[in-house]
């Protein structure tokens, strides 16, 4: 099947545009299992304080080999619980500075 030039270009950017993509890591953050570069950029934390999390059992990680992964919604899930404990803190504040005032 003969394809108009134009057609042949614009698919050409197209695939040319997936493969950039990939080499830039935007299909990798999509990825359920990461390694650790892929975990802390998605964190957005250093992969020494990642490394350190895991070492402390903070974060939810397993070793594949002797590499550790970590599964994307696993970590949506621990992000979650932080961010909720967080809030729960946050309530409790002007409570506790009240009693501590001596007005409760």
């Amino acid at each position: 099947m003969d394809v108009s030039p134009q057609i042949a270009a614009v698919r050409k950017t197209a695939d040319a545009s997936r493969a950039g993509d990939v080499r830039k890591g935007t299909m990798a953050d999509s990825r359920e299992v990461m390694n650790i570069r892929q975990a802390s950029q998605y964190l957005g934390v250093s992969a020494d304080t990642l490394y350190k999390y895991v070492g402390e059992q903070k974060i939810p990680a397993f070793k594949l080999g002797n590499r550790w992964r970590f599964k994307k919604s696993k970590l949506d899930q621990w992000m979650e619980e932080k961010s909720n404990e967080l809030e729960v803190r946050g309530k409790r504040k002007p409570k506790v500075a009240a009693k501590a005032a001596g007005q409760l």
